[in-house]
């Protein structure tokens, strides 16, 4: 690790963000700083948004939705489409802004954030000219059929750690389907956002049919979810602030979907291949600076094989490259915020007092110079925490993994499920009847093998328990965003 005396010219000079409403940007009454997390100096400001601003997005939302629902699917797939090519065409522009805005090292931004929004574009593109129904065979004279329509205006509320491809995940499907949005991404991660609606229009896609509202939670998160005027709420974020949302929409009878917390279990058995599972396991916890939650911060190694991934770790998990993340070297950049990097340290404190030992990292990296301010904490490892440890059970949310000991499978299962949630789960294994016996016992809505992270717009995801409901990516997610219509004619 190096100390970076001043950022790369590359930082981008970023202008005050405004609301984007009806096809074109708009002033709000009041402002808030973005703050760049690698130097904790202020980036730009953000409009913060209102009530009203919200109920302009949402009317805007309103009177576009006729119009884009009754654009053909194949001219939907065209409009989409060349989201994906503008998506890699401004790609520059991405990497910088996203960067910036919530320090992710700029080689991850584009090869996969960015990468990652002109594939979901270009799948969904794909699935917009198949949004049909079926006929139907009864015993009536008559004809029956389905219909799968769009389900109006969608709100899409995404958090700080994705920007780019959370907000996708939900505004490409939706858009797909014959949708309109109003998106509120999180405060502390709007310039993307802003940045895409720009694209999206670029691309053809008409006023209105997206929109953004950038500003606190507290202010007009719930003036989005409880507004008349939305159709269906999908929401990825907090379990805390997820059973909330679901709670607020089902009071008004709201389809929902949410992606929650996760706190994923990585097994790695006693045949497993350990060089690959010591890659996998540090890929695991520091992707995306821990911020991820689908990570899997809980390490779970069979007793002959504990001593040898712990040495391992222990001596790879320093090397892995902290700083600038707008250094194409660099694997872990800064946490998205102050508060963000302060429950990171209070779990480090807490997993002290619990008599945990750390065999990584611990505190936060020194630097010189801009990034001396900046949000920045030490990948770490924790090794012998008692399994009742708060830092076992509950999500960190951060570049910190705990390793615990197993004896048999149905341990290793036991303890992987022991928590709430149910998001994520990976093993490690050449056993492959193994593989496929654990994935099947596994509580989670994904399970990787022999790697993790393994994502693409093809392959849903999504939660189970604490980790919310409904999935995103696939044919599946499509489900989310239309309604069945019957329609029965009589032939008699």
């Amino acid at each position: 690790m190096t100390a970076v005396e001043e950022r790369p010219a590359i930082r981008p000079d970023v202008p005050p963000g405004q609301l984007f409403i009806g096809g074109r940007r708009q002033e709000a009454a009041d402002r808030f700083d973005a703050v760049d997390p690698a130097t904790g100096r202020v980036l730009t400001t953000l409009a913060r948004g209102s009530a009203a601003d919200v109920d302009a997005a949402v009317g805007a939302a309103r009177a576009a939705f006729e119009g884009w629902a009754a654009t053909s699917g194949r001219e939907r797939a065209r409009i989409l489409h060349r989201v994906a090519d503008l998506v890699r065409g401004h790609a520059d522009d991405l990497v910088a802004v996203e960067s910036a805005d919530v320090g992710k090292p700029v080689s991850l931004c584009r090869t996969v954030d960015v990468e990652t929004v002109a594939e979901q574009y270009e799948y969904y593109s794909a699935l917009a000219q198949g949004v049909d129904g079926a006929t139907r065979q009864i015993p009536i004279a008559s004809h029956a059929y389905t219909r799968r329509e769009p389900l109006g205006v969608v709100a899409a509320v995404t958090p700080f750690n994705f920007p780019l491809v959370l907000s996708s995940s939900k505004i490409a499907p939706a858009l797909a389907a014959g949708n309109t949005v109003v998106h509120k991404p999180a405060e502390d991660a709007s310039l993307s956002a802003l940045l895409m609606a720009e694209i999206l229009t670029e691309a053809g896609v008409p006023g209105g049919v997206v929109n953004v509202v950038t500003g606190f939670g507290t202010e007009i998160g719930d003036a989005l979810v409880t507004h008349p005027g939305v159709d269906k709420v999908a929401f990825t974020g907090s379990t805390a602030v997820g059973r909330h949302v679901a709670r607020v929409a089902g009071e008004r009878l709201k389809p929902v979907t949410l992606e929650l917390g996760g706190n994923a279990a990585h097994l790695v058995f006693d045949d497993a291949d350990v060089e690959q599972a010591v890659h996998a396991a540090i890929k695991a916890f520091v992707f995306n600076t821990g911020q991820f939650c689908m990570g899997g911060p809980r390490l779970l190694v069979a007793d002959a094989l504990h001593d040898t991934i712990l040495d391992a770790l222990a001596e790879a998990v320093p090397q892995v490259p902290v700083g600038d993340p707008f250094d194409p070297a660099t694997v872990v950049g800064p946490m998205a915020g102050e508060r963000h990097r302060a429950k990171v340290e209070q779990y480090l404190e807490q997993a002290r007092a619990d008599g945990g030992r750390i065999v990584a990292g611990g505190g936060r990296p020194t630097f010189d110079g801009d990034l001396a301010g900046g949000f920045f904490v030490q990948p770490t490892v924790i090794a012998d925490l008692p399994s009742g440890s708060r830092v076992i059970g509950e999500e960190i949310f951060g570049p910190v993994l705990t390793v615990q000991r197993f004896t048999t499978e149905d341990e290793a299962v036991a303890l992987a499920n022991s928590t709430p949630y149910g998001l994520a789960a990976g093993l490690q294994t050449t056993n492959l009847a193994r593989a496929h016996r654990v994935a099947a016992r596994l509580q989670a809505g994904i399970v990787w093998v022999n790697d993790w992270a393994m994502l693409d717009p093809a392959i849903p995801f999504g939660g189970v328990k604490d980790s919310g409901f409904g999935r995103e990516y696939g044919p599946e997610s499509l489900d989310a965003y239309t309604k069945t219509k019957s329609v029965v004619v009589s032939l008699a």
